[in-house]
């Protein structure tokens, strides 16, 4: 009949599928073997949630100093945590992208690996220097690497705050390196960053979003090694991974006797002796016995009288001889003299396009009055002078608060 399968295209079909003897085949095999070969249960769950709320308020304060960087929106979602190998890793990132390596120098030993796509650090990179975040054309540049470094340093630097306070530890890192990859040919010339080819780590997802430029997933990496000694600092700070004591024994109170039984009644001395030798108490032993207890009377305070504060007459003339004083004790303290010209501001892009020759318009007109500042502050008002071959400034008006 139409559209029936024979006995023998049955059979083919059965032949052809993988019955878990290992007959299977090539095609079957190789379906979902990135995940088939990665083994989950080298990180337990409880491990890899205290690993992902570590990341997540490490991110946290990553995603506020990068708004203050990329003046932007930024919003870093909650991390998903699991166990993850190069085969994995390729498939989120066929394309080239961005490893940038932070090494971690104080507090804990090791390294981890953060991924992003080419487009999104072109994204930040022109939004660093003033841009709008369109300028994503060209090829990535030493310049954009240098930007993302940046951003990574102050990224990943507050992310290390976050962790020292969380671990009750000072943790620090060195300046990350960022460098343009492809997984593919790195894992096949075997130059795989702090990672073995064929080995298993911890991999984090991130989603990331930037205003309405970026809506991407960036990727955090860890060795197994590092991720379980992050494990065992937190569990241990927290005080949630200390293995609980045995519960103290339960000791009974002794039986004290009535105190009317005449022989059994505990002695009491009617009144304070200067030594007394022990005595059988009513435990069948030796001790002192009990004294009476003797209320304390406080002594009498006598009634103060209370009377308002005499002072000498203070005259003009006494606060200008003190004032004279006083500034004499400071007259040979160093002041920083400030000639200022003119000023105004420029964007990254501008200052990067810098070269001899380059004019620098300011805010003031020619021939206006120059300011003069000392340490910072806005003293007075002067001309530019020549005496000899040196420039000096001539006062002219001197501004009073």
């Amino acid at each position: 009949m139409d559209g029936m399968l024979s006995q023998d295209e049955i059979n083919a079909l059965l032949n052809g599928m993988d019955l878990g003897d290992g007959s299977g085949s090539d095609t079957a095999g190789a379906a979902g073997a990135g995940d088939a070969a990665v083994d989950q249960s080298l990180l337990s769950d409880i491990e890899k949630d205290a690993i992902g709320e570590i990341a997540n308020i490490s991110m946290g304060t990553s995603a506020t100093t990068l708004f203050s960087l990329v003046n932007q929106k930024v919003d870093i979602t909650t991390p998903k945590v699991s166990l993850a190998n190069w085969d994995t890793v390729l498939q989120d990132y066929p394309a080239p992208c961005v490893f940038v390596e932070i090494q971690y120098t104080t507090g804990l030993e090791g390294s981890n690996i953060l991924i992003l796509e080419e487009r999104d650090v072109k994204i930040i990179t022109d939004l660093m220097m003033g841009g709008d975040g369109t300028n994503t054309d060209g090829e990535l540049g030493e310049l954009h690497l240098s930007a993302i470094s940046e951003a990574m340093n102050q990224m990943m630097g507050s992310s290390a705050t976050s962790l020292s306070s969380m671990m009750g530890k000072k943790i620090d890192i060195s300046p990350p390196t960022a460098s343009l990859v492809k997984i593919n040919e790195m894992v096949n010339n075997g130059a795989v960053k702090s990672f073995s080819a064929d080995s298993t780590f911890v991999k984090i997802e991130f989603r990331m979003q930037i205003g309405d430029l970026i809506d991407s997933t960036i990727m955090q990496l860890y060795p197994i090694v590092f991720a379980k000694s992050l494990y065992e600092i937190f569990m241990g700070n927290s005080g949630l991974g200390a293995a609980p004591g045995p519960a103290p024994e339960e000791v009974s109170a002794p039986e004290i006797p009535s105190v009317t039984d005449s022989a059994a009644a505990i002695p009491v001395q009617p009144q304070m002796q200067p030594q007394m030798a022990p005595q059988p108490n009513a435990y069948g032993g030796y001790g002192m016995p009990m004294q009476p207890q003797m209320p304390q009377m406080m002594p009498m305070q006598p009634q103060m009288s209370a009377q308002p504060a005499q002072f000498g007459a203070f005259t003009p003339e006494m606060a200008a001889m003190i004032g004279q004083e006083n500034i004499g004790l400071i007259m040979d303290v160093p002041l920083e003299v400030t000639v200022e010209l003119g000023r105004t501001s420029k964007t990254i892009h501008d200052i990067l396009d810098f070269a001899p020759g380059t004019i620098i318009e300011l805010e003031k007109i020619a021939g206006e009055p120059i300011d003069v500042l000392v340490n910072g502050k806005f003293v007075a008002k002067g001309e530019v002078v020549v005496i000899e071959e040196s420039f000096a400034v001539r006062i002219t008006e001197i501004i009073k608060d």
